[in-house]
């Protein structure tokens, strides 16, 4: 078995040292014990259909691999604020990212710049964000600098243009960023060729991804999770209208549209909901409406399908959320389970966050009917639990 040189020191991935049915084993096994007196309720942990290259998005950051060490571009190093392990032999990420990473990596190093310090304030380099359409093979390249990058970029986007790749660059963008903190920004983006997003075609729809949405990291994977959301949504006694809580830009909404009347999807993010808007009218959906807003606030208002009509709106028959990785904010839960949907499908990135949130659920009179995993992420530690809840 072939092991990455930077495996323990590089914060990507853990299980590279064993099989990958023994990992399966291990992640299913800890799923259960995490849902404790409701583990038996899961069904099995799913595999991903790829597990090397399954990578839709990377953000790499610029350091080096060492004391002095010269100019780098990879994955930041555990317990490190400068130090990055080179991507040559990264299993997670496909070919067209290594060789496009190396390229950008090799052009900054010709020219003199270096990254960013973040105790020194010096240095021009900071990240490079690279997202692409696994079916699709369209790819986004968004260069993170300050304002003060003296290098020019016009030969790099040539070199970039050159390059031969499994897919093609449709984009590459240009953020400046002088704040101090180690984060990647998405303000002060410049296209510097072509567009400002990819496309990727998930579940027979397709979507526009711009560089700093959130979509599924894994396509392959995302298309076996919404599979099994779908799933346990339609196990409703009669689907007509579905809310989908934290839509991102609308991936389960879209669906889920066909077996529901309607399907209304709520989102914090105002630039996703925008995206999601425009999503459904590429797929000719019209059953879906989605609405920027704190999924709380819309929540305290009644209900998205009241505020979008302006009268009273049924109870949803299926209410689907995906929160971020702490699961539902304590007051959100509670508007929820005021709202009091008839089935509720749970996905969670923390297993540990649905089975605090599925405690208050129970209490309040739902029933676990049944849960499954999904390994999205191959060789990390993270893995997806989905669960369907019954009101009794």
């Amino acid at each position: 078995m072939n092991i990455c040189k930077h495996f323990g020191a590089c914060g990507g991935c853990s299980y590279l040292d064993i099989p990958y049915p023994q990992e399966l084993a291990q992640k299913e096994a800890a799923i259960r014990e995490t849902l404790g007196p409701h583990g038996h309720l899961l069904e099995c942990i799913i595999p991903t259909p790829n597990q090397q290259g399954y990578r839709n998005k990377m953000e790499f950051a610029f350091g080096d691999e060492g004391k002095d060490g010269g100019l780098a571009l990879g994955i930041r190093k555990r317990r490190s604020f400068y130090e990055v392990a080179s991507i040559e032999a990264c299993e997670l990420i496909p070919e067209d990212f290594r060789k496009i990473a190396l390229h950008v990596q090799n052009y900054f190093r010709q020219s003199g710049e270096i990254f960013f310090h973040r105790k020194r304030h010096t240095g021009n380099l900071r990240h490079l964000v690279l997202r692409r359409g696994e079916f699709t093979g369209e790819v986004l390249v968004c260069l993170s600098t300050t304002s003060k990058l003296e290098a020019e970029l016009a030969p790099l986007i040539t070199g970039l243009q050159e390059l031969t790749l499994e897919g093609e660059i449709v984009g590459i963008l240009h953020s400046i960023n002088d704040g101090v903190a180690d984060v990647v920004k998405d303000d002060n983006i410049h296209i510097l060729y072509g567009q400002d997003h990819f496309r990727e075609r998930i579940c027979g729809l397709d979507f526009m991804v711009s560089a700093f949405s959130f979509f599924q990291t894994n396509s392959a994977g995302a298309e076996v999770l919404y599979g099994v959301v779908k799933d346990m949504a339609m196990q409703a006694a009669d689907p007509s209208l579905a809310y989908d809580l934290y839509c991102g830009t609308g991936t389960i909404a879209q669906v889920l549209s066909p077996g529901f009347r309607k399907v209304i999807g709520i989102e914090l993010n105002p630039s996703a909901i925008k995206a999601a808007q425009e999503n459904a009218r590429l797929n000719d959906i019209t059953n879906c409406e989605f609405f920027a807003g704190d999924v709380l606030a819309v929540l305290e208002s009644g209900s998205a399908e009241n505020a979008s009509s302006g009268t009273q709106a049924a109870t949803p028959d299926v209410v689907v959320v995906d929160p971020p990785r702490n699961g539902l904010h304590p007051k959100a839960l509670a508007k929820l389970i005021t709202l009091s949907p008839p089935n509720l499908v749970y996905v969670a990135c923390k297993p540990e966050s649905l089975a605090r949130d599925m405690a208050t659920l129970i209490q309040a009179g739902y029933k676990p009917i049944r849960a499954v995993g999904v390994d999205m992420f191959p060789r990390t530690p993270h893995v997806e639990a989905v669960m369907l809840l019954r009101r009794t």
